[in-house]
């Protein structure tokens, strides 16, 4: 994605400087199976390479994370993205956006980049259909203009591994729509 796609961005704080390099330290010294990370340098954007496990629908297939850091990191979740083309699952939109708990309601500070890559190939490797979730085109026609997916209220639960989101909170001239499939609802707000 481009950058007009990452959130705005202020400067690391000095927590989230020291926790990044430490992470990155760790990373190069241990880093998770299945991904590398490609060097830059720019702490506060890490891109991922992605590579399926073998034994999946996504074996022999390499994709890129791109992980943007907020100012407060660990307190605040990173945005983590596909950069397209992003793999065919019914959680993961063509634009990239990722329907993971971890990345937003379930966020924790004890989590990390190497954690977050793990249960994201774990999300991959248990798919057993290759399909964009449902609602795929209207959600990415809504995220024009690089909206971030932290801007969607996602709510999950465990049935199915499936993903909820609702909005509750609706402003003067917004709109509030849905869709929803067998295992899948979401719904976005956005400008009129």
């Amino acid at each position: 994605m481009t950058s007009s796609s990452a959130p705005s961005r202020k400067a690391l704080s000095k927590i989230a400087s020291n926790r990044l390099q430490k992470e990155l330290a760790e990373w190069q010294l241990n880093p998770p199976s299945g991904f590398k990370h490609k060097v830059t340098d720019n702490l506060q954007r890490w891109v991922i390479e992605v590579n399926g496990a073998a034994g999946t629908l996504y074996a022999n297939e390499t994709y890129q994370l791109q992980v943007d850091f907020p100012e407060h990191y660990p307190m605040e979740a990173p945005q983590v993205i596909f950069v397209p083309p992003a793999p065919l699952h019914p959680h993961i939109y063509s634009n990239g956006h990722i329907c993971l708990d971890i990345l937003y309601d379930s966020w924790s500070p004890a989590m990390t980049v190497s954690s977050i890559c793990i249960s994201i190939l774990s999300m991959l490797s248990s798919s057993t259909v290759k399909q964009r979730p449902a609602d795929n085109d209207r959600y990415v026609k809504n995220c024009r203009s690089g909206r971030s997916p932290k801007e969607t209220r996602w709510w999950f639960h465990d049935d199915k591994q499936a993903c909820i989101a609702f909005t509750f909170q609706i402003a003067s001239g917004d709109r509030v729509w849905a869709s929803e499939s067998s295992h899948l609802f979401h719904s976005y707000r956005g400008r009129v």
